[in-house]
């Protein structure tokens, strides 16, 4: 993950995200939809201790939407209060799930675009999980970039074909030749995305053979289903198909293709370097109207939400029954955030064992293992991501419990 603007110029002077207008396409034509006061600035950092968690910085949320390419930002986000770093564990690599997705997702691209022997850079590359895919699977030859990577994760027999750069990413890391740039999960992270793509794309001149891929968050589901959880400092960048492909064309790449994958939570868009010919727009991408609607009633939507979801705990309280969340990462921050002031919830638990025994930032919670929850004995689990529901359900099976168990 990165938190910075990479460009070949110096940082603008202010450091709030929007300050000189819409980080995409430029223009000053943005109107606020939500706002949230003290939040985390980082979600996914391991905390050793309770006080610190408690303790934790904290900063605002001030979503705006740009009316003339849909791009939605918090134009309160400040690049200096995140951090990303060994200390950052964002890694869906422990679920099933997830793996037969990420799976998939890597033979498709191998398959497409011929990738077998080839080499490959992914600019925030996590845990390195995906690149050790390709090069598994495909034998490709790949270059990470991440300043919270952890090579030693990595399975010995495909290393050797694998180097990881444990740094913010920088211009001089596109300056090699690559059959496929990815950057899975990372644009959302990122301040200025229209210098951030502009330079992938001065990178790779002349050379006409290579594909980007490009993977993060898919927004209008966000805006539609009023999803307060999915909305926490470090993602400071929020797309919808239409605003994704604006922001490539205008930063110089045809759009390929782009799909709506993971039951939808995810975008994938696919590019290649423009050739100075005009090419018919996709259809995703006519959405800027659509977008227009569901932004409207986006904050009223997220606050009737919430209110639900506080009455639930309030019921659970006075039932005198112990309520676990099921995951530990961004979604169970914000939830916490909104919708536990009173910390009703008790316990946070998560599938990755580098998670445990630390701390949820600002309310505090430990992180358990699913093992604890046999002495526990939950009354009520909430999964923080619908997509598990069946993998936790077994999992609680495993463990000899039987909570109610309900989603996000």
């Amino acid at each position: 993950m990165l938190d910075e603007m990479v460009s070949e110029e110096p940082p603008k002077k202010n450091s709030i995200m929007g300050a000189a207008g819409c980080p995409c396409c430029g223009t000053g034509a943005l109107r606020d939809i939500l706002k949230i006061d003290n939040v985390p600035t980082n979600s996914c950092i391991l905390l050793g201790c309770k006080k610190d968690a408690e303790e934790y910085p904290t900063g605002d949320i001030r979503l705006a939407f740009c009316t003339q390419c849909g791009f939605v930002f918090n134009r309160a986000f400040d690049i200096r209060r995140t951090e990303y770093s060994g200390r950052y564990e964002e890694t869906q690599g422990y679920s099933g799930t997830f793996n037969k997705f990420h799976r998939h997702l890597a033979e498709r691209l191998i398959d497409k675009y011929d990738l077998k022997g080839g080499k490959v850079l992914e600019i925030g590359c996590g845990k390195g999980e995906f690149l050790a895919l390709l090069a598994e699977i495909g034998g490709v030859r790949g270059v990470g970039v991440d300043p919270g990577v952890h090579p030693e994760r990595i399975t010995p027999v495909i290393a050797d074909k694998l180097t990881f750069v444990p740094e913010m990413f920088a211009p001089e890391h596109v300056s090699d030749a690559f059959d496929l740039i990815g950057c899975k999960m990372t644009l959302e992270h990122i301040p200025d995305p229209f210098d951030f793509v502009s330079t992938i794309r001065k990178g790779i001149g002349d050379q006409r053979d290579c594909v980007v891929f490009f993977q993060v968050p898919e927004a209008m589901r966000i805006l539609k289903s009023h999803a307060f959880e999915d909305v926490y400092y470090e993602h400071c960048a929020y797309f919808t198909a239409g605003s994704l492909a604006r922001l490539f064309r205008r930063a110089g790449f045809d759009i390929l293709d782009i799909e709506y994958e993971y039951d939808d939570q995810y975008l994938t868009i696919e590019a290649a370097p423009a050739d100075g010919a005009t090419t018919a727009s996709l259809v995703l991408e006519d959405d800027l109207g659509a977008t227009t609607e569901v932004v409207n009633g986006f904050e009223t939507g997220c606050a009737d939400t919430i209110a639900l979801w506080r009455a639930r705990l309030a019921e659970a309280h006075a039932k005198d029954e112990t309520v676990v969340l099921w995951g530990s990462g961004s979604k169970a921050v914000a939830f916490l955030n909104a919708v536990d002031p009173k910390g009703q919830v008790r316990y946070v638990t998560d599938i990755n064992p580098h998670r445990h025994g630390h701390f949820m930032p600002k309310s505090g919670q430990r992180i358990v293992p699913p093992g604890e929850l046999a002495n526990i004995k939950p009354d009520l689990v909430i999964a923080m991501n619908r997509i598990y529901v069946d993998e936790i359900k077994d999992n609680l099976e495993a463990i000899g419990v039987t909570p109610a168990l309900t989603a996000l």
